[in-house]
């Protein structure tokens, strides 16, 4: 049994009719559980929402007119209450922890069985995490920046790297922290070395990554 009381309201979003049938099909005949719509489209699942009330979404990442991550926060804005449980062929962790942070309280792989689907809609209904098999793995296996760890920085590196971020330029750096352009720039160069990367864009997007901007 899904749920103790009440019934609960489900939709599928996802742009492969196959995928939608077989889903269909496999919660079919589970109690308590209503399937009020299908869309191929995430606009269709918006409109939809304005005048219905869903406990889950089972939400494809890849939808042909936006971006399912995109979707997902637009859905949790419509319907705060709404659990969204992503289901994708996207097995790769960042776009696992993206989705979390968008706020899907769940993550699935396409090739989950029917027993973790109905488990993890279970979790999510009850306020938990949920993860198929497969993506609590890949949650589980640090990223070579998180094995790496977080860089020494001197508090002046800091300091650049802070306005770096902000888009100062090398001569406006030197200007506000009374420094010569060259100390800047051999600032700049230990900063790429300690954070092992080629140019500026990585460097800000690792040094955010580890919640040091």
């Amino acid at each position: 049994m899904l749920q103790d009381k009440g019934m609960i309201t489900l939709a599928i979003v996802d742009d492969h009719p196959i995928v939608i049938e077989g889903l269909l099909k496999l919660l079919d005949n589970k109690e308590h559980l209503k399937v009020a719509g299908y869309f191929t489209t995430g606009a269709g699942i918006i409109e939809f929402m304005k005048t219905h009330t869903l406990d889950i979404v089972l939400l494809d990442i890849s939808l042909p007119d936006m971006n399912g991550m995109d979707l997902c926060k637009e859905i949790k804005i419509l319907s705060p209450g709404t659990r969204v449980l992503i289901l994708s062929n996207h097995s790769e962790r960042s776009i696992i922890m993206q989705a979390l942070q968008n706020g899907a309280s769940g993550y699935l792989l396409k090739n989950a069985s029917s027993a973790e689907l109905t488990a993890s809609i279970q979790e999510a209904l009850s306020g938990q995490i949920t993860f198929s098999k497969e993506v609590k793995e890949i949650i589980a296996r640090p990223s070579a920046n998180e094995l790496k760890g977080i860089p020494q920085l001197t508090k002046r590196e800091k300091e650049i790297l802070h306005m770096i971020s902000e888009g100062v330029t090398t001569a406006g750096i030197a200007e506000q922290l009374s420094l010569s352009p060259l100390t800047i720039e051999t600032h700049r160069r230990n900063l790429l070395q300690k954070f092992e990367v080629k140019n500026v864009a990585a460097l800000i997007k690792i040094a955010v990554q580890q919640g040091l901007i």
